[in-house]
């Protein structure tokens, strides 16, 4: 069975009877708190965590030794998250949408992706429930 406790004005309650109602069977549960804002479920569960894993989501990187500044990337990003602005090309991370466009038109190979971190799933336990935030 699924159970989920989802939507609703902050502050209505909806943590507060996700981990009651989570702490009220006696095995077999997995609480999951994805609220993105806010997860804070772990404050009255407190779990154990046992495993940390970084989330990241790919953003470009310019070799500048291979980039001739010829605008493709920028020309192709409909978000403006990568510009050639006089000698110089910037990427803006934070407006990026991983899509890839700049690394597959780029005619020099002189873009890469690399990782940034968006954040942390931890996953722990508590007398017999699985926990995930």
């Amino acid at each position: 069975m699924i159970i989920s406790i989802a939507s609703g004005k902050g502050g209505t309650g909806k943590t507060t009877v996700a981990t009651n109602l989570a702490v009220s069977f006696e095995s077999g549960v997995q609480l999951l708190d994805c609220d993105v804002e806010e997860p804070n479920a772990h404050l009255f569960i407190h779990p154990a965590i046992h495993e940390v894993a970084t989330i990241t989501t790919p953003v470009p990187e310019v070799d500048t030794a291979k980039c001739t500044l010829c605008g493709k990337c920028g020309d192709i990003c409909q978000f403006k998250a990568i510009v050639v602005i006089g000698e110089t090309v910037l990427p803006f991370h934070e407006l990026c949408h991983s899509c890839g466009g700049c690394v597959e038109v780029c005619p020099e190979g002189a873009i890469t992706e690399v990782g940034r971190e968006l954040g942390v799933i931890e996953c722990g336990h508590r007398d017999g429930l699985e926990f995930v935030h």
